[in-house]
Parts: C-alpha cells; structure tokens; sequence
C-alpha cells in the first residue's frame, strides 16, 4: 500500500505565500474524530481522538515541543486498524492550559489524568521521544493498566550525560527550580514571534530538517493561532526543553528492565539535532527479556512522521 504521506505534495506557495486551503490539503492527514478537556489539579488539557468510541482504547503521547496534531497522519492509520486512539496535547502544549511551572511529575500526573476518564483494564501505552520517555516511566508506575509499551525514538544515550549522586541531585533541584523561575520572570508579557505560514514552517523546519516543508506548512494550520499580525505557535513562549528540574538519561533507562508487559522499542537510526543519539548497544541491554527492537536505516528522530505506514503496521502487528 502506498504511504499517504509520500503522496504528491500540494501546490508550492504562489506570490501572498502558502493559505490555509493549500497548507491543509496534506496527502493522509486527518483531524481527529473528537476532542475533549480533562482537568488536571486545575490544568485543563486538551484531548484529541481517532477511530471508533466504543473500540479498544491506545494511548499515545507526542515529544516535546510537538502536540496531538503531530499525530495527523498516524494516529488514523492505527485508528483504522481498529484502535480508539487517545492523545492530548502535554501541559503549556496545543490547545492544553499553560502553567506556572513544568515537571516531568506534572506531566506523568497529565498522562495519568487522561488514562483514568478511560474505560477500566489494560491499554497500550505508545509514545514518541519524551512521550516515549513519559509512557516508559507510566509502564511503572501504573502497572494495572497498562498492556504494552511500545517507545517511537524516547530511548535515550547516556553518552552525552553523565549520572549524579543523590545530594547532587538534590542540590541541582534548587538550582533548577531558581533559574527557571528567572527565565519566567524575564519573559513575563512576551509572545512567540509572529509570522507567516510559510515563515513558521521555516523555523520549524531548523529543528527538524528532515521533514517536508509541506508537513511543517501543515502543522502550523493546527499546532499555530493566526492573529492579525500572523501565526503564532501554541507552545507556551516560557518552555524550554526539559521544563525544569534534574534529569539523566540514566533514570529513564533503569525504568526499562522492570516493565512487566510486552516492549517494542523502535530507534531511527539517522542522526538529527532533535534525536537522542542513541545507538542500538546502548538501549538493547536494558530492555526486559522478550522485549523487541527495531532499529530503522534512513530513518530519523520522527520515525512515525517520516514512516507512518511502516511505524503504525510494526505496531498493529506487535500489538495483536
């Protein structure tokens, strides 16, 4: 079957720049069936599904700097092979709330908020780079509801990082907390910059130059508001890559070997300035036993953008 996604592109932007109309005609790309709020201690977060109410529920968690809508084209490819899929948009992300602080606990918090408006039993927790981290850390600390794991390209390399002690770690917690507090007050009333659908996709396209300029054109018609001075993305202006507080690379990986239901890890194996790095020798001896790996030659950090097709049959297939 032919990948949506590789069909013809639309039509290059003319003289005013790309419109709406054209940026939304993405070969594959489909809004979600449903969207819903659910509250988090007061953060509202915004949910997005696919596929039939009443079918099996996925839960599937985006990277971050990205939100549901990432999930356009690969959210209906398993939507369609028979799955209800739940995404939300994370916490200062989307069309979700912003907050006065970010955490890695805030977010699994969110993750857990959104699994419980879910029917009772067991789901497959799907997620990609920090969403990949994210479900890896949930597989843990909500083992009764969860059935699989399956990690897009969130297994991270301890190369570039080493690990700490304890009382380091707690004194980086301050440290971290007073400098983000900082950056918050520095950016007090500031907005994202504005822009052009074309301009947007521009910079986007900086932080991940392997995807098409039709995609990030695409992306912004739904992870972007358009004002009268132009588009701006829905990421709260404050974030920064981590939120705050210490994180090592090892603490996500010694989550691996105790997960207790069935793993599918999948790493692109291109190297690009969004991705971790990691190569297949440093993930594969902590994955649990009977786990599967998949590493995939030509592909980048966004496996399920650059592969839909191939990345949402590995999962079908992995899941029955």
């Amino acid at each position: 079957m032919k990948d949506p996604a590789a069909a013809e592109p639309p039509d290059e932007p003319g003289a005013g720049g790309t419109t709406i109309d054209v940026a939304r005609a993405y070969p594959g790309a489909r809004r979600p069936d449903r969207r819903r709020t659910v509250d988090s201690g007061g953060v509202g977060l915004a949910v997005s599904e696919w596929g039939d109410e009443g079918a099996p529920p996925l839960v599937l968690a985006h990277g971050g700097f990205d939100f549901a809508g990432t999930f356009d084209v690969f959210a209906p490819m398993l939507a369609d092979a028979g799955w209800r899929v739940v995404a939300w948009d994370q916490r200062g992300h989307g069309d979700s709330d912003r907050a006065h602080l970010y955490s890695w606990e805030a977010d699994l918090r969110d993750a857990a908020a959104v699994i419980g408006t879910l029917p009772p039993g067991r789901l497959p927790f799907v997620g990609h780079s920090k969403g990949g981290n994210l479900v890896t850390h949930l597989a843990n600390a909500l083992p009764h509801r969860i059935s699989a794991l399956v990690n897009l390209d969130g297994l991270p390399s301890h190369r570039a990082m080493s690990d700490m002690s304890d009382h380091e770690r707690a004194r980086r917690i301050r440290e971290e907390i007073d400098n983000w507090l900082a950056h918050r007050r520095s950016l007090v009333g500031k907005q994202r910059r504005p822009g052009t659908i074309d301009e947007l996709a521009e910079r986007r396209g900086r932080m991940n130059p392997r995807m098409s300029r039709e995609w990030l054109r695409y992306l912004v018609t739904v992870g972007a508001n358009e004002a009268e001075d132009g588009w701006r993305w829905k990421i709260d202006p404050t974030m920064r890559m981590g939120g705050f507080g210490p994180w090592r690379p090892q603490w996500s990986l010694l989550q691996l070997p105790g997960v207790g239901v069935p793993v599918l890890g999948v790493l692109g194996l291109e190297l690009e300035v969004m991705g971790w790095g990691t190569q297949p020798d440093e993930v594969l001896p902590y994955l649990p036993a009977g786990a599967r790996f998949e590493g995939l030659e030509g592909v980048g950090h966004f496996v399920h953008i650059e592969q839909p097709g191939l990345v949402a049959d590995l999962i079908t297939e992995f899941l029955q």
